[in-house]
């Protein structure tokens, strides 16, 4: 088991990276370490998602750093400055839709970025090179650190109405942003082949929980729902996709990067299928209750509009190798985790509100200054 003292975690400002972060400070006893936390905080970065953990652990095991991992000299200096043994490489652009429409900015932060961290982080941990003849070889890479990056299931394309997909699925990625995803899991796998550098891999399905910026399906339909508004849905509606509670997912994070084995790949899932249409169902009947209103005056408010380009039909992901190999199972059911899901909203106006006021683009200046700690 890996002792972990220093971790870098990319996108922490995001719904996965944020929730990550508060699970290794207020549920993880066994980790004494430090979180360097680096976002970028474009339009879904949200640093004011932290702003418990900045009270409680700032300055001590919690530090905040705004920049992006496109700039070598800032990634170069947080490495040296906290002496970095571990990075949770959360940090994508991972809107479909926004990479149809602007994909370059995909390209740049997924692929760019990742081979940045990747870079800073081959150079930083090689062993001084022994003495001998220039260029007999590239000095060896510690052994006791950790480049774990956070991928999707979406790189492997679409599913027909059976089967899940494995570590070994071949890539089939079918928009800019999970192309982009394929081409930042491919330069992963090679600097392990090449350098031998210490790498792990994930790829998740779905994440829903607390703290996801309002645009995406489950947040933005509990709001229209709570005002009233229309109720898109693409397509069918009959799409399907599985659904990772967001603690789940980190849970199994952390133990891949205490125990995965270097050079491997794991799938996490929720093993939680859906289709859109009857999870938004779900969402009306639980949103219904908890705010009293009238599940068929809402379900008459659902509107099916134009599909997605290149929409994919299925994803669904075995995950019976992070089970059986690092022992992890998932603690929440849908049903529980859509419900606590749902009670969050419902309890955070003040943090939706900032979203949507812009207010929490100057958290960061208030508290921070203009760039960060």
């Amino acid at each position: 088991m890996r002792s972990l003292k220093n971790i870098l975690v990319t996108g922490g400002a995001g719904i996965i990276g944020c929730n990550f972060i508060r699970v290794l400070l207020n549920k993880t006893p066994e980790f004494s370490g430090r979180i360097i936390n680096l976002d970028a905080l474009t339009y879904a970065g949200n640093a004011a998602s932290l702003e418990d953990i900045e009270k409680q652990f700032g300055g001590r095991r919690y530090f905040f750093e705004q920049g992006s991992i496109c700039d070598r000299s800032l990634v170069e200096s947080l490495f040296s400055k906290y002496d970095i043994d571990t990075v949770a490489h959360f940090a994508a652009e991972s809107h479909v839709d926004r990479s149809i429409f602007g994909p370059e900015t995909f390209v740049k932060t997924n692929v760019m970025g990742t081979f940045t961290l990747l870079d800073v982080a081959r150079n930083f941990w090689q062993e001084a090179r022994s003495v001998g003849l220039p260029g007999a070889g590239a000095p060896d890479i510690r052994q006791d650190v950790l480049f774990h990056h956070i991928s999707t299931d979406e790189v492997y394309g679409s599913l027909g109405e059976t089967g899940a997909f494995s570590e070994t699925t071949p890539y089939n990625p079918r928009s800019p942003y999970s192309a982009s995803k394929a081409a930042s899991d491919h330069l992963v796998m090679a600097y392990s082949h090449t350098y031998g550098l210490p790498v792990t891999l994930s790829n998740c399905s779905n994440n829903y929980g607390p703290y996801q910026f309002p645009e995406k399906f489950i947040p933005l339909s509990i709001l229209h729902i709570l005002e009233g508004k229309a109720l898109p849905v693409y397509g069918d509606g009959k799409n399907i996709r599985d659904w990772l509670y967001v603690e789940d997912h980190n849970r199994a994070v952390w133990l891949i990067l205490q125990r995965g084995v270097p050079g491997e790949k794991y799938n996490i899932g929720g093993e939680n299928e859906r289709e859109n249409i009857n999870l938004l169902h779900s969402l009306i009947d639980t949103v219904s209750k908890k705010a009293d209103l009238d599940p068929e005056k809402v379900r008459s408010t659902i509107s099916y509009v134009k599909d997605r380009p290149g929409h994919d039909r299925r994803y669904a992901i075995n995950c019976s190798k992070v089970k059986t190999e690092l022992g992890w199972k998932p603690a929440f059911g849908f049903e529980q985790g859509l419900e606590k899901t749902v009670d969050w909203y419902l309890a955070n106006s003040e943090w939706i509100e900032g979203i949507r006021s812009g207010e929490y683009r100057s958290w960061v200046e208030k508290n921070y200054g203009a760039r960060g700690a």
